[in-house]
């Protein structure tokens, strides 16, 4: 089986045929953009000092240490994923506003970013919790950064990656969702074993 590798420009059609719980991997450019660019460019109505069309971003906040032989230039330490149903509230419109086509966060999203993501033929992946470092290791460079009076973590950081993954497609361009799919799932099963347990449990009144 062959690598999926996705790059940017990330077009539809490279995005059309994956599904739910596919793997894939990015080349290309991932810029960090989490809660504050978020409200900031949504809420607050300023212009991205970064164009996303086509592009990944990464709910996540780096740890970055400026090189001392380069003032001004970064490189990455750790860059492991935050809570991505943090950005719900806003992702659907920031997906609208941007034309991005990658969202790479941890854990599941909800009914308006898998809205968003059939509407716009845009993915949600989940990069693996615990790999801050192996993340880092696949940054080629930083190029620059955006907004870091909103602080290191919240800043957007530009970054250029090499086959960055394991990325696992949690919500598709067809609007299927893999955390809302195995949540029924779960308790479509649940439901059955507490039921079987029930009858051979004597409860005290």
């Amino acid at each position: 089986m062959s690598k999926k590798i996705l790059t940017t420009p990330i077009k539809n059609e490279d995005l059309e045929s994956l599904t739910i719980g596919d793997v894939v991997f990015l080349n290309g450019y991932l810029i960090t953009s989490r809660d504050d660019v978020h409200h900031r460019h949504i809420t607050q109505g300023k212009e991205l000092p970064v164009d996303l069309a086509g592009k990944a971003i990464f709910h996540a906040g780096p740890i970055m240490q400026e090189k001392k032989e380069e003032p001004g230039k970064y490189e990455v330490i750790s860059i492991g994923p935050t809570t991505s149903m943090r950005m719900e509230k806003l992702q659907k419109e920031f997906i609208e506003a941007t034309g991005l086509k990658l969202v790479v966060g941890k854990g599941g999203m909800g009914p308006k970013t898998a809205e968003a993501c059939k509407a716009n033929k845009t993915i949600h992946t989940v990069f693996p919790g615990g790999c801050a470092v192996l993340a880092a290791s696949r940054v080629e460079e930083v190029e620059s950064v955006e907004w870091l009076d909103l602080g290191m973590p919240e800043a957007m950081w530009v970054m250029r990656v090499k086959e960055f993954g394991p990325l696992i497609v949690s919500i598709d361009t067809k609007g299927n969702n893999l955390f809302e799919k195995n949540k029924a799932l779960f308790n479509e099963k649940k439901e059955k074993v507490v039921a079987e347990i029930i009858k051979h449990v004597d409860y005290l009144d």
